[in-house]
């Protein structure tokens, strides 16, 4: 059997548009998650953040996070646990966007525990955004949950 030369291009056509096809739908199944779905206001709020990240740096005592059984310690420095700080502490899951989860500053002793049934297992970007006052504060760090793991 021999095909002519019509004929082995039209089968080249037809496998390329399917081939295209099938990419296009492939792509449209995907699921994309942005980090936020504010990112215009997120951008313009960016300097604060920046300024927040510096007067962090210049505390003579960091925040601090431990890994422990009973859960993820969280601790704020002890010159500043008779004050009244007040934030939230984000767990950002980069892969899936269902797994963020945001808690409330709630602190016992100048620390605060978040069990891990309140936190699905995975790969984290735990953000903390305080405040002492009118001073605003930021941390940030990765941590793996259901490894025991801190990076």
């Amino acid at each position: 059997m021999k095909i002519n030369w019509g004929a082995g291009i039209a089968v080249l056509y037809v496998g390329f548009v399917a081939m295209i096809l099938l990419l296009v739908g492939m792509s449209a199944g995907q699921k994309i998650d942005m980090v936020t779905d504010h990112y215009y206001e997120e951008e313009l709020k960016f300097q604060d953040k920046i300024d927040q990240v510096k007067r962090t740096s210049e505390l003579a005592e960091p925040v601090t996070w431990d890994v422990a059984e009973s859960g993820l310690q969280i601790h704020f420095p002890k010159t500043l646990a008779d004050s009244l700080i007040t934030g939230h502490i984000l767990f950002y899951c980069p892969s899936d966007d269902r797994n963020d989860r945001k808690f409330a500053i709630d602190l016992v002793n100048g620390g605060q525990t978040l069990p891990y049934t309140q936190i699905p297992g995975g790969r984290y970007k735990i953000q903390i955004d305080w405040k002492v006052g009118q001073l605003a504060y930021w941390n940030e760090g990765v941590i793996l949950i259901g490894g025991l793991q801190k990076k």
